[in-house]
């Protein structure tokens, strides 16, 4: 049976014009039969060639549209989230700190080496030389006491000779030191360092994440940050570590690997406010962006690797963090 499509006429009428002989009807048959032949495997060919072409443009456009997924992915840059120090940063603490150590140096009759006729005392020439050559104040002491000599005092019999001993003195003058100083803090006279609370503030409102990383003791930092930012502002801190929380103090860059982990954030997308050279390295060891906001014992140190050196926040809008990651260092 033959069909008469149009196409098929068409190719039909091009084969046969009118001015060709007549063709009888089963001549006729025959060559729609053949015709029809051809068509369909034409037309089955264009089909698959159309379907082929399709999947091919649906293949490329996926390929593009993953290609500038991917993209997107890899060059993705920015400030996701903000990350304080404390001491030295949020407050200019480091002088309430070397006169809680001397408290405490006194409390327990602390001699160092033995053989001085009177306690311990830290000056603040010496504390600003101190803490900012090891972080922590544990590790400050212990640090002194091996270059110094282990010292007698009322917690022990004589001076200790094991790390047992060695542990349970400084332990002991941490842990009373460490009240002495939220004794200052508590006592309405410390306020924050200009600026701080307003750059987290806006940090928040712009829907960044906010952490602070100490290396102080974890009960000091929380007693200080609950006082001097409040307690909506500490509880809403996104991660918050103290030198309790990790083996290695500052200059180690633990803390800020820890942050970032704890952040779900990548290191280059954080930024980090600090106040020392040796808080500058802990950020740098971790692959973070740094900004120094100095006080007065580390004004002179070398910040040359931060992102931008500030004497307090009080002038920095978060708008000027957010164009740093992209920037060239600074200094104001």
């Amino acid at each position: 049976m033959a069909f008469a499509t149009p196409a098929l006429m068409q190719l039909r009428s091009a084969l046969a014009p009118s001015t060709s002989p007549v063709i009888s009807n089963s001549a006729s048959s025959a060559l729609d039969r053949s015709l029809q032949r051809c068509f369909v495997g034409w037309n089955s060919l264009a089909n698959l060639h159309s379907r082929g072409t399709r999947k091919i443009l649906v293949q490329r456009g996926a390929e593009r549209r993953s290609a500038v997924r991917r993209g997107s992915l890899s060059c993705r840059a920015g400030l996701e989230a903000l990350v304080f120090d404390c001491d030295g940063v949020i407050l200019e603490s480091e002088d309430l700190h070397r006169r809680a150590y001397n408290a405490a140096f006194q409390e327990f009759q602390v001699r160092s080496p033995s053989s001085s006729p009177e306690p311990l005392v830290w000056t603040p020439e010496f504390y600003d030389e101190l803490q900012n050559t090891i972080g922590g104040g544990k590790p400050k002491m212990r640090w002194y006491f091996n270059r110094h000599g282990w010292p007698t005092s009322t917690i022990l019999p004589n001076a200790p000779t094991n790390e047992d001993e060695q542990s349970k003195l400084i332990d002991t003058i941490q842990d009373w030191k460490t009240e002495k100083y939220k004794n200052f803090i508590g006592s309405g006279d410390v306020e924050p360092r200009p600026g701080v609370l307003e750059l987290m503030d806006a940090a928040r409102e712009k829907g960044l994440k906010v952490a602070v990383c100490s290396a102080a003791t974890k009960s000091s930092v929380v007693f200080t940050l609950s006082n001097l930012l409040g307690k909506e502002r500490f509880e809403g801190l996104d991660c918050f570590l103290a030198g309790d929380d990790v083996n290695k103090k500052k200059p180690d860059p633990t803390i800020y690997k820890k942050a970032s982990e704890i952040l779900k954030v990548a290191p280059e997308n954080c930024l980090v406010v600090e106040d020392s050279i040796i808080g500058l390295q802990a950020a740098s060891g971790a692959d973070m962006a740094c900004i120094i906001s100095y006080t007065s014992s580390t004004s002179n140190q070398d910040f040359s690797v931060a992102k931008a050196v500030y004497p307090n926040l009080g002038s920095v809008k978060l708008e000027d963090l957010l164009e740093l990651l992209e920037g060239t260092p600074a200094t104001l």
